[in-house]
């Protein structure tokens, strides 16, 4: 009674059950029980048997040596190996059903960069995060470099991984094995290697990467691509306020930023540099850099700070 009441409350503690460490631990069992068994008859000839033919204590205590040691020794590389084992079908497929359909391996300027961790945390991705030793060797190089730019952009590096690493609801892995083929290759090839041998895809932002990945016929998650994606769109006729901030290169243009980062280049906006102004959009542009609005000064909203320079009179067309 008192064996099933543990059992019992073993299970009910543990509700969350990972079938891939339970079958490693029964598979590494069963083959730590064989070869016990494989030699225990290989040194029953050193333990004599009795008159009445049974074995005696000595050999039965070596026995149950051998058999903890090879036992624990098998479980303990299944489990550290279970990801690498494309033999045994339990793993496949448990597996497959933990990372989800494919793993994200990281890059090491998308973890400096830093808008992973608000990405994941989100719960947009559900997928594993592949963190290889090889980057994060990278990474604390950086962190222990002498210039200070790259210090700080190192430290950040790893604070990010770190906050990957505590939340709850995201499955970071450290990867520390490396095929033989990536020896001596530098960083990117490692990741499309690893990324072609895993069947996963490089979550990167550096251009570079992205295009080389590509020609080795491997997907990439390029952040800038999706944060470009989730922008707002602006057409043509849609009015919107922004801040004039500095002079454009024409000779009446001013610019603007919008929250995220988009350039807006206004039309008859150098006599209002430090004011809120109201704008016509008149068209978009799209490139690989990011994107450019251009508009037309309508008015001026609120207070906003005095010109810088007098007040001209409005151009009659856009020469943006």
């Amino acid at each position: 009674m008192l064996i099933a009441i543990f059992i019992i409350g073993m299970d009910v503690a543990f509700k969350r059950k990972r079938y891939d460490t339970i079958s490693g631990v029964y598979f590494g069992l069963l083959v730590g029980l064989f070869l016990t068994y494989i030699l225990g008859l290989a040194i029953q000839p050193f333990f004599p048997a009795d008159e009445m033919g049974a074995t005696g204590g000595p050999q039965r205590a070596v026995q149950l040596v051998i058999g903890m040691v090879l036992c624990y020794a098998c479980i303990s590389l299944v489990l550290q190996t279970k990801d690498d084992f494309r033999f045994i079908v339990p793993y496949v497929e448990f597996s497959k059903d933990v990372k989800g359909l494919k793993p994200y391996i990281l890059d090491t300027s998308v973890v400096i960069d830093g808008r992973i961790a608000d990405v994941v945390e989100t719960q947009l991705f559900d997928n594993q995060l592949i963190m290889p030793r090889f980057v994060l060797a990278e990474l604390q190089a950086i962190a222990d470099s002498g210039d200070k730019l790259k210090r700080s952009r190192g430290r950040r590096g790893l604070d990010i991984l770190n906050r990957l690493r505590n939340h709850e609801a995201v499955d970071l892995k450290i990867h520390d094995r490396e095929t033989p083929e990536m020896d001596g290759q530098p960083v990117d090839m490692k990741l499309v290697l690893l990324a072609k041998s895993m069947e996963g895809k490089i979550v990167t932002g550096d251009y570079n990467l992205n295009k080389v990945a590509r020609l080795h016929n491997v997907e990439v998650i390029n952040l800038n691509d999706v944060a470009n994606a989730l922008k707002p769109v602006f057409l043509p006729g849609e009015q919107l306020v922004v801040r004039v901030v500095k002079r454009g290169e024409e000779e009446t243009q001013g610019v603007g930023y919008l929250d995220d980062g988009t350039m807006i280049v206004i039309e008859g906006g150098r006599d209002h540099i430090g004011q809120s102004v109201q704008i016509l959009v008149t068209s978009v542009l799209q490139t690989s850099a990011g994107r450019m609005i251009f508009g037309r000064y309508e008015t001026v909203v609120g207070g906003g700070n005095a010109p810088e320079t007098p007040n001209r009179p409005r151009p009659a067309e856009s020469k943006a």
